[in-house]
């Protein structure tokens, strides 16, 4: 029961989007209707029972949230529980929920210097899920960013009473470069390394966040053709900066590749399809660049999502920059755990020759409601988390 402690941390928000609650029936759990999560302008209940084995297993804590802002106010507040002052985040990021790009571009400030948790704004509006975790967090305001309490990122949505700073979205490209340039200003110098994905692919870029968060390394985006301008001059300020495109020629084709490599070193990180591909990176490792999750062994946090939810991993990109940093897995369908993923949990179980006190464990962040992420699939990742005796063939 490893993970139970950070179940009962992640039960102990108001707002953790987990609404539904309860035990499933004893069926099928794929032929059952699905525990559906709070949403994020739902009202957030107080203090919803701990739901085995939906909301947590012995391997697994799942964020079951309706939508995107409940998962991310729900995640703000395990990471950040803020019932004593060294728990409270200095800042928070409020981004536009409409928008995918902004959430997953907005994960590169989640981490390090700046350290601030993303929730979401819809449209002019503050969702009741969001301002139950702004006001439980009460962000004491970020030195790196001028005492700022909450950074807007393509909202202008009000936060009465919060110190704020603002960055504009004038279009993906420009709100990522943006954004890249408050990081490296809170920083006080450029990262080493870049990331591209395509801007109209969603489920290649989704695994970027939860880098960006760990990292420090900004994505940035490429349309199917070309290289933006904004995104080449973007690159250009970090300099001599390694270049890592995120999938497979047919969503970054080998055209926009030859213009990367105009202005840089210039790598691609993929495989034949989006889960393929998010596997592939947690494996990555570049040596000479320092780049990669080089995930390829026992003793990690993992972290699982929709791909038809994207703004899902900007939600929980701070669960990859804190606790057990996990790189971001992908789901296509939420009653289905593709075989490769399965081949890759199967690839890093851990084992024990011994006794399991002494070994090393895995641990499974679910994010989103059963709609998201079948309580069946939830179970079936947690039998392949759990720690094995291993045959050494010894008498």
């Amino acid at each position: 029961m490893r993970s139970l402690p950070l179940a009962l941390a992640a039960l102990s928000l108001l707002i953790a989007g987990c609404g539904g609650g309860g035990t499933p029936k004893k069926a099928d759990p794929i032929s059952t209707p699905p525990v559906a999560g709070q949403s994020g302008d739902e009202v957030p209940a107080a203090g919803p029972p701990l739901g085995f084995p939906v909301f947590a297993t012995k391997n697994t804590t799942r964020v079951a949230g309706g939508d995107a802002i409940a998962d991310a106010a729900a995640v703000a507040l395990a990471t950040y529980p803020s019932r004593t002052p060294e728990s409270k985040p200095a800042a928070v990021i409020l981004a536009e929920v409409r928008d995918w790009h902004t959430g997953i571009a907005a994960s590169v400030l989640v981490g390090k210097p700046i350290g601030a948790p993303i929730l979401f704004a819809d449209g002019d509006t503050i969702p009741d899920a969001t301002k139950a975790a702004l006001d439980a967090l009460q962000p004491t305001g970020s030195k790196q960013v001028g005492g700022a309490q909450v950074i807007r990122v393509g909202t202008k949505a009000p936060v009465p009473g919060y110190k704020t700073t603002d960055v504009p979205a004038a279009d993906p490209p420009a709100l990522a470069a943006a954004v890249d340039r408050l990081r490296t200003s809170a920083a006080g110098s450029a990262s080493g390394a870049v990331m591209i994905a395509n801007s109209e692919r969603p489920e290649y870029a989704m695994p970027a966040a939860a880098y960006a968060a760990k990292a420090g390394v900004p994505l940035l985006w490429v349309s199917p053709t070309a290289v933006p301008p904004e995104t080449a001059a973007a690159i250009k300020t970090h300099k001599s900066a390694k270049i890592y495109v995120l999938g497979p020629a047919d969503v970054v084709p080998d055209s926009v590749m030859t213009e990367l490599e105009k202005l840089g070193t210039v790598k691609r990180v993929a495989s034949t399809d989006a889960v393929s591909s998010a596997i592939t990176f947690a494996r990555y490792s570049d040596g000479e660049g320092g780049f990669g999750w080089s995930v390829v062994d026992p003793g990690h946090g993992l972290v699982f999502a929709s791909t038809r939810r994207p703004q899902d991993a900007a939600a929980a990109a701070a669960l990859s920059s804190t606790g057990t940093y996990g790189p971001l897995l992908l789901l296509p369908d939420a009653g289905v755990l593709p075989q490769p993923l399965q081949d890759y949990l199967l690839d890093i179980q851990p084992g024990y020759d011994a006794d399991p006190v002494r070994g090393v464990y895995n641990h499974g962040w679910i994010i989103g409601d059963e709609s998201a992420i079948a309580a069946a699939v939830q179970a079936r990742i947690d039998t392949l988390l759990e720690i094995q005796p291993v045959d050494t063939g010894a008498p």
